[in-house]
């Protein structure tokens, strides 16, 4: 089904959040302060049906752990923010985001070479933001997509029939503002006919920073050969966690593991803090 032949609502009320703008639109954030003097920022990128609301405590329990403040935010079109105005999204949503909201939206906030921590379209969000030469102290991916797999297109076939006949849109729309609107603007551009040729894996050798990338071993979104790609094309060292009864998401079906192997890397990445000037130089 096409966004286009969904009927118009009206768009779901929450409570007002701190916001910012980037990218010509207004995005809904969260400051998470934990201390974080002389460490990085962790910025957390949400999957594609998610948003602040649905990463649920895993951005505090990890920067309690670490000792690091987080920012969280709702990117154009999900939760709080501005409500996607656009009939369609092209299949280049994730360069865009990755290219020319994020970048805006960390200068807004005055954010410099943090940590990203992306959970499935926004840890592709993360890769290309990185690749592309823009200054990462490192990367945590979990369940990232760096080209498409028939698993994947067929997953969100199911998902669409899920939300037409399920109660998926109200829950959707506990987190959402217009949850069908998200739904299909989401699906829509994963089931494009033009989609499948998708690929990002030509900005895997521009990530110079540490790796570490996350994937359960019955994630219904991907397999293992997403992970394997991103270990044999980066540039910087790459450490990665298979992990057993674990779907397409680590931090819900295994949150004490991820949680755990993220801390491990962000402390690492602290304490070798001066590597970032080599990993920005690599990537020059």
């Amino acid at each position: 089904m096409l966004f286009s032949r969904v009927p118009a609502r009206q768009p779901r009320r929450f409570s007002a959040m701190p916001a910012v703008l980037a990218a010509g639109h207004t995005l809904a954030y969260e400051w998470i302060a934990a201390g974080g003097e002389g460490r990085p920022v962790l910025v957390f990128l949400h999957e594609g049906l998610g948003s602040i609301r649905q990463w649920r405590d895993f951005p505090e329990r990890v920067a309690r752990a670490t000792g690091c403040n987080a920012l969280v935010y709702d990117r154009y079109g999900y939760g709080q923010s501005d409500v996607m105005l656009e009939a369609r999204r092209s299949i280049r949503f994730m360069h865009e985001e990755a290219l020319e909201a994020l970048p805006q939206l960390l200068a807004a906030l005055e954010i410099e070479a943090p940590i990203l921590i992306g959970h499935s379209d926004g840890a592709s969000i993360a890769v290309i933001h990185a690749g592309a030469g823009h200054p990462v102290r490192g990367l945590a991916l979990m369940a990232p997509h760096v080209f498409v797999e028939p698993i994947c297109t067929e997953s969100i076939v199911e998902a669409r029939t899920q939300f037409e006949t399920t109660d998926l849109a109200q829950r959707l729309g506990r987190h959402h503002r217009d949850p069908r609107k998200t739904f299909y603007l989401w699906a829509d551009v994963w089931l494009d006919p033009e989609f499948p040729g998708w690929n990002i894996e030509e900005y895997l050798p521009g990530v110079a920073c540490p790796v570490l990338a996350i994937q359960g071993h019955d994630d219904q979104y991907g397999t293992m050969a997403q992970l394997e790609a991103i270990r044999r094309q980066v540039r910087g060292p790459c450490e990665l966690l298979k992990l057993e009864a674990c779907g397409h998401s680590p931090f819900r079906d295994q949150p004490n593991a991820s949680l755990d192997a993220i801390v491990r890397f962000v402390d690492g990445l602290c304490v070798a803090g001066g590597d970032l000037q080599r990993h920005e130089s690599d990537a020059a």
